[in-house]
């Protein structure tokens, strides 16, 4: 009887997704990283909408939003490549770039690289069309910001 009185206030249907384009590619695969080793913290959460800010030119209202889009997407997701291969096929390189940086900014986030984070951006920068160079050049990129954030 609980059960049925419950479901009279749901939805029956659950709301279509967007299709994703290059921004909800990305941020789908960033939460991706960042739930990969099934801690999803309140720092990496608050570090994906500071990202969705800085590179969309969203408020911090906007940003959060688009990354609960971005975790409905994930759930339901396709293959990291999928989501590599729509920014790759949709943005230049310096967007990419700037995806991959993003990408381990969310690896770092927790101070620990995860076995299963890693192999994310692996497939991802991959699917993107970027190098191992530039993936290191990234992960170098990200352990200097991070290292200058904890300066600070």
């Amino acid at each position: 009887m609980l059960k049925k009185f419950f479901q009279a206030f749901r939805p029956t249907e659950t709301p279509a997704l967007p299709d994703p384009d290059a921004e909800l590619a990305l941020g789908a695969l960033l939460v991706r990283v960042a739930q990969s080793d099934r801690d999803y913290q309140l720092e990496e959460i608050s570090l994906i909408d500071r990202i969705l800010a800085r590179l969309y030119q969203h408020d911090a209202i906007e940003a959060a939003k688009v990354r609960a889009t971005c975790e409905k997407l994930h759930s339901a997701a396709p293959e990291t490549d999928t989501f590599g291969r729509l920014i790759r096929e949709t943005t230049g390189l310096e967007e990419r770039l700037a995806a991959l940086d993003a990408l381990w900014e969310v690896v770092l986030a927790d101070n620990n690289e995860h076995e299963g984070e890693v192999r994310i951006v692996e497939d991802a920068y991959k699917a993107m069309g970027l190098s191992y160079a530039d993936n290191e050049a990234a992960h170098a990129k990200a352990l200097a910001k991070m290292a200058a954030d904890h300066e600070d």
